[in-house]
């Protein structure tokens, strides 16, 4: 079955519990928690604080996606937060702080997972594609929300879709960028099996309705 993961980055902040509520409600699988630094993406979003209080307020598995350099700072404070996935760039540190992050990760009780730029090749997963259960394909440049998905990713998901399945099939695959009812069978066709939507679902009237279709229910 298809996952749908609504990024809270596009949710109304000034009612966010209402908002985690809704998309519960409505059928998600994770909330997807973008964290950017400033520093790795040209932009500042939430952080811990903020995952701490989503944590106390819904039982989705919380899935946090650091656009942050040099994460393995931070894994303990994000573990002890309420993260139940933790994602973190292959571009953000050298090969070995990676793999140093996504061990840590593992020993912290939680679902390590990386994270590719639009620019970065599939192949470059390889070194760490059997420690993690998740990859993230961006088919947008990370950083903000609302961009438009860049179709020539899809051969890219196709890739990463036959490394997972030769290295590490319990692995998850998942796509973030543009994701709406027209570019979300394009990459499930590709081979995605979690799609993160923000824009999208939170700007839906019926959000319970925009997450089947998501999905491919009609």
């Amino acid at each position: 079955m298809i996952k749908i993961a609504p990024s809270i980055l596009s949710a109304d902040f000034s009612r966010l519990g209402e908002e985690i509520k809704n998309i519960e409600q409505g059928g998600a699988d994770y909330i997807h928690f973008d964290v950017m630094d400033g520093l790795f993406v040209p932009n500042i979003s939430i952080g811990i604080p903020v995952l701490e209080s989503v944590r106390k307020i819904t039982q989705l598995e919380l899935d946090v996606h650091l656009m942050i350099e040099r994460p393995v700072r931070y894994l303990e404070a994000f573990s002890k937060a309420g993260a139940d996935i933790i994602n973190i760039h292959i571009e953000a540190d050298s090969e070995d702080e990676t793999l140093r992050a996504l061990s840590i990760i593992r020993k912290l009780g939680k679902r390590p997972a990386i994270t590719l730029k639009p620019g970065t090749p599939a192949v470059d997963a390889e070194p760490y594609i059997r420690l993690v259960d998740l990859v993230l394909v961006m088919t947008v440049e990370p950083g903000f929300g609302g961009q438009s998905f860049m179709p020539d990713m899809l051969p890219k998901i196709r890739e990463m879709r036959k490394l997972i399945d030769s290295k590490n099939p319990g692995c998850e695959l998942q796509v973030d960028g543009g994701i709406n009812p027209e570019t979300a069978p394009l990459c499930i066709e590709a081979g995605a099996n979690v799609l993160v939507a923000g824009s999208d679902i939170f700007k839906s009237e019926d959000r319970k309705k925009r997450i089947a279709l998501l999905r491919g229910i009609n």
